[in-house]
């Protein structure tokens, strides 16, 4: 029996969920051997047939929508893509990262074609911690805010890595010597990436939708290994 999924909003159309650490979105053939899927798990935990609207990473947290019926999962997407949404990301990367930053660096797909890609970044809060590593006698992180314009795979954890600032926990594109301190001082195994708010409208009433998802354990233990905080004064 898997643990029933962390529901953030639901009504007639539509269901918002917290998705942990790990958990495909759906089962795909690039993990054949994955029997459990969050469109699994919610689907038997309501009863009812589900359709994801979008996409999160296995390793990301965080806010998840899925609709009940396909014109809405159609209408969900359509407003997704609209100027009007904003997706909200938190995560915890190496070094100091800059107050704000646009950047417009182009990826390439699974298939080899180059895309355009563009996410919004602005800097929360900084650290530095008396643990040397390599040459360096002290460790330097920082939490940061990320909005991507795009939806790209794994837009945020290439461009962070792009900006040589790689985000703590990121396998395959962040820094092996900082995931394995992290997994050897603190037991860190997740990566610290967690889709913290969507704002939408509604498909149907048009209101608007705050969509906020609590942080994993893992990312709030080591928030405050770091002494990072989120109350800084920005303007993101």
């Amino acid at each position: 029996m898997n643990d029933p999924l962390e529901i953030l909003y639901q009504d007639e159309y539509m269901v918002v969920i917290n998705k942990p650490n790990g958990l495909l979105v759906h089962r795909t053939k690039l993990a054949a051997n994955v029997r459990i899927a969050a469109l699994n798990i919610l689907r038997d935990q309501l009863g009812r047939i589900v359709h994801p609207v979008h996409r999160l990473d296995r390793k990301t947290s965080g806010v998840l929508v899925f609709s009940f019926e396909k014109e809405t999962t159609k209408r969900l997407q359509a407003i997704l893509a609209s100027e009007g949404s904003v997706k909200e990301y938190t995560a915890i990367v190496r070094g100091y990262f800059p107050e704000q930053l646009l950047v417009d660096y182009p990826l390439t797909n699974e298939k080899g074609k180059q895309q355009s890609a563009i996410t919004r970044f602005c800097l929360l809060d900084t650290t530095e911690l008396d643990v040397p590593l390599g040459q360096h006698n002290t460790s330097r992180y920082s939490l940061i805010k990320a909005f991507p314009k795009t939806g790209r795979m794994h837009q945020i954890r290439k461009h962070c890595n792009h900006l040589r600032h790689p985000i703590i926990g990121d396998r395959p594109h962040g820094c092996n010597k900082q995931n394995r301190l992290f997994k050897e001082k603190w037991r860190l195994e997740n990566l610290l990436l967690h889709a913290s708010k969507l704002k939408i409208k509604h498909p149907y009433s048009h209101q608007d939708l705050v969509l906020e998802a609590n942080f994993p354990d893992s990312f709030i233990r080591i928030k405050k290994i770091l002494d990072l905080s989120e109350c800084k004064t920005v303007i993101c």
